[in-house]
């Protein structure tokens, strides 16, 4: 292996905090990359990863080594892809970060379309409901809830998402439909952990006008098929993002409650590292996904 390829290995490593992970990204075995890593440190004469049995770090050499290359293989890779773009080619990997509650029904069908369009991009896509740290686990973008703190990020609002109140007709038949506010803390409720305040309230909104409804949920859950499920089975009053009951509420299967109010809505954020060394497919990935999830019903 050559000293290029070698340093690809050293800040894949690095860049994971794991020879597993790396090897994992790579396509190669955990013992290769240790291979790799002790020939490298052979070439330079240099110890550049300290282990033990529990941890691995930089040593002082390692560290300038990484800060000396990382920068100039991304725009390295930059480059290449920059002429394979030019030749109409989109190809390379693509790491994605997103919230369950977009990305089962959206992003993955963003994600399949955009394949469609370029058969040589491999894509990971990773769902779950927190926040990561995109560069320490390899990832070129995120779409988020709620605007990012980080302040290393390229942050890009998308929209937000409205939320709605919603039952079954089959519940709304036994328990009554509400006619106002105060109407549902004679329901019982099922909501989003991410929506209710540190006193447990649930903010409507009516126009530019606001109000906190103290809120008793029989159920509470992070997960949105979940929320979905309980409301089909006509469990109580769910509070859910349009984009997700869209399809439910032109069926029928669920019907909108208190009509006038809504939930406060979620805003939802495109974050990634940088755009100094964007990798073509990342960009091209960003400029067709942005539109599309914008469009979405229930996005504004």
């Amino acid at each position: 292996m050559n000293a290029v390829s070698a340093l690809r290995v050293f800040v894949r490593v690095v860049e994971r905090g794991s020879m597993t992970a790396a090897a994992r990204d790579l396509g190669i075995s955990q013992p290769a990359v240790s291979k790799i890593l002790r020939d490298l440190e052979g070439h330079i004469g240099a110890c550049l990863l300290q282990r033990s049995s529990r941890a691995m770090r930089l040593s002082e050499q390692g560290r300038l080594l990484y800060q000396a290359t990382s920068g100039a293989l991304s725009t390295i890779d930059a480059a290449i892809e920059d002429v394979r773009g030019g030749s109409g080619s989109i190809t390379g990997d693509l790491h994605i970060h997103g919230p369950v509650c977009v990305g089962e029904r959206h992003l993955s069908r963003l994600v399949f379309d955009f394949q469609g369009r370029h058969p040589a991009v491999r894509v990971s896509l990773t769902l779950e409901d927190r926040a990561i740290n995109l560069i320490e686990a390899n990832i070129d973008l995120a779409v988020r809830v709620g605007r990012p703190e980080a302040q290393d990020l390229i942050v890009r609002r998308i929209g937000a998402s409205r939320r709605l109140l919603v039952a079954s007709p089959d519940y709304l038949a036994r328990n009554g439909t509400p006619r106002s506010r105060r109407d549902l803390a004679r329901h019982g409720l099922i909501v989003s952990t991410t929506i209710l305040s540190r006193q447990g309230t649930v903010t409507l909104c009516r126009g530019r006008s606001t109000t906190e409804v103290q809120a008793h949920p029989v159920l509470k859950t992070n997960n949105p098929q979940v929320l979905i499920g309980a409301l089909e089975a006509g469990r109580g009053i769910g509070t859910a993002q349009l984009l997700l009951v869209a399809d439910h509420l032109a069926s029928g299967r669920l019907v909108r409650v208190l009509p006038q109010d809504e939930v406060r809505a979620s805003e939802l954020f495109l974050t990634y590292p940088s755009t100094k060394f964007m990798r073509p497919v990342v960009r091209a990935f960003i400029d067709f996904m942005v539109p599309a999830l914008r469009s979405v019903e229930g996005i504004v």
